[in-house]
């Protein structure tokens, strides 16, 4: 005999409700990641900025929504919340799922190398794999003696350039972003984190405006995008900024320029590290004899590459 196989319904979303009648319901702080979880489930959102589950983004979420640090005591789950807190968590849990914003933009905040930064649209969220390589003060390529002079070009929010300050406490960091709204973000960031003596915010197109100017270390998470996949991004990255994502057809206009003029920016000793991220495929194809060195990564993440003044010497000719 034949068995018939349905499929079982899924819940009804609750967000049909006023949200004054959902908070009245999630008295406490376990009600409410519950019910967020619940509710981002059925959304089916995307997962890419910071938390790659529904989970961890209501935790987060919640968390962020009351202040609370992300390694807050288990016990606080069992607190009960005032009314204008379980209002605010119900508002922005409606926020992201309808507007589909990402959540640091609704906090105003993301952390990146263990640090908290401002961020708004003006500004990429910060996600990159090379919060590993600062938080190792990236020993790997300097070992005892760390970088006395350091470029974060792309800089963004100014999270890379600023963390490596935070983590080499002797090395000067210059921030560079052709967006005027970028490093407006990226001072907030200096004066938050209380670096401003060692690391300044300076306008550049790439490396346009840094004559003369020489680094152990440049480091680099520019928009590397290809067309194909900026077509078809989640509609949580399409409140990103456009220019700090795409590229161009294949996603390397700006890596090019990179590494066409970063040894006239590289001590002898330097290095260059810069984020591709799937536009690795588009490198290699473009470059054949280059040999990039592919970072790997114990979090995950994958298309930063690293090359030497002495590789870049080598293989000028391939990036005139």
């Amino acid at each position: 005999m034949t068995r018939l196989l349905f499929a079982k319904p899924r819940s009804a979303s609750t967000l049909f409700q006023p949200d004054a009648e959902l908070a009245a319901g999630l008295p406490r702080l376990r009600d409410c990641v519950r019910w967020v979880t619940s509710e981002f489930h059925l959304a089916g959102l995307h997962y890419g900025h910071g938390t790659d589950s529904a989970w961890d983004e209501a935790v987060a979420l919640v968390l962020g929504a009351l202040h609370l640090p992300w390694d807050v005591d288990p016990a606080v789950l069992d607190a009960t919340l005032l009314p204008v807190e379980r209002a605010r968590i119900v508002a922005l849990a409606r926020k992201r799922i309808t507007r589909r914003e990402p959540l640091a933009y609704l906090l105003g905040e993301a952390f990146f190398a263990g640090l908290a930064f401002n961020v708004d649209k003006r500004v990429l969220i910060p996600r990159s794999p090379v919060a590993e390589l600062v938080e190792d003060g990236f020993s790997a390529f300097f070992g005892d003696e760390p970088p006395a002079r350091v470029l974060d070009l792309c800089t963004g929010s100014g999270c890379i350039g600023i963390a490596t300050a935070r983590y080499l406490p002797t090395c000067e960091v210059i921030l560079t972003d052709v967006s005027q709204d970028a490093l407006a973000v990226a001072k907030e960031n200096i004066t938050r984190h209380e670096v401003g003596d060692r690391v300044r915010a300076v306008g550049a197109d790439v490396f346009d405006g840094l004559t003369g100017q020489r680094f152990e270390l440049i480091v680099a998470n520019p928009p590397y995008v290809d067309a194909r996949d900026l077509a078809t991004m989640p509609a949580e990255f399409r409140h990103e900024p456009e220019m700090a994502l795409g590229a161009g057809r294949d996603g390397l206009d700006i890596v090019r320029r990179m590494l066409r003029d970063a040894r006239h920016h590289l001590t002898d000793d330097g290095w260059l590290i810069v984020e591709v991220g799937n536009s690795d495929r588009h490198l290699e194809a473009a470059f054949p004899d280059v040999p990039f060195v592919w970072l790997e990564f114990e979090r995950g993440g994958q298309g930063v590459f690293a090359l030497s003044a002495a590789e870049l010497d080598a293989c000028a000719a391939s990036f005139e």
